[in-house]
């Protein structure tokens, strides 16, 4: 696979994996491993990584891909009903640098969420008119498209 060609295949996570580094493990299959977060933004704050090497979301297989938002909605049940009893959920997975990317391995964060809690998402949302929408809609689509023919 192409990954292999451009990872560094150490990571933390590849020592989490292999049971080489301790971790608090909650879940794990054949495909991914989910643990806690060393650095929770709130209590009960988990990783779900899975189990091959994959810098980014172009390196990792989409069924894996999938597999990691099937384990995440899993978590989230199990978060609400455990003792973290939080209220919501949210899942954030950052791809790149800019993205907030630290750890060079993919991984969802799924983050219980309860009122006050003190983590939320910062922005100021814009509404720009419907013709920069649709220039920008076009310009994905035809990237759709490019890379379905390839």
């Amino acid at each position: 696979m192409a990954y292999k060609r451009c990872m560094d295949p150490y990571t933390i996570f590849a020592d989490i994996i292999a049971g080489r580094a301790p971790a608090s493990i909650v879940y794990q299959d054949p495909d991914a491993l989910a643990f806690m977060d060393i650095r929770p933004m709130t209590p009960g704050h988990l990783l779900v990584a899975p189990k091959v090497p994959a810098r980014s979301l172009a390196e990792l297989d989409p069924e894996i891909g999938g597999k990691l938002f099937r384990v995440g909605q899993r978590l989230a049940a199990a978060l609400r009903d455990s003792e973290v009893n939080c209220d919501g959920v949210n899942f954030f997975l950052a791809d790149g640098v800019t993205a907030g990317q630290e750890v060079f391995h993919v991984h969802l964060h799924v983050i219980p969420r309860t009122p006050g809690d003190g983590f939320g998402l910062r922005g100021r949302p814009r509404t720009p008119p419907r013709a920069d929408l649709d220039y920008l809609a076009g310009s994905i689509r035809g990237a759709l498209e490019r890379s379905a023919s390839n």
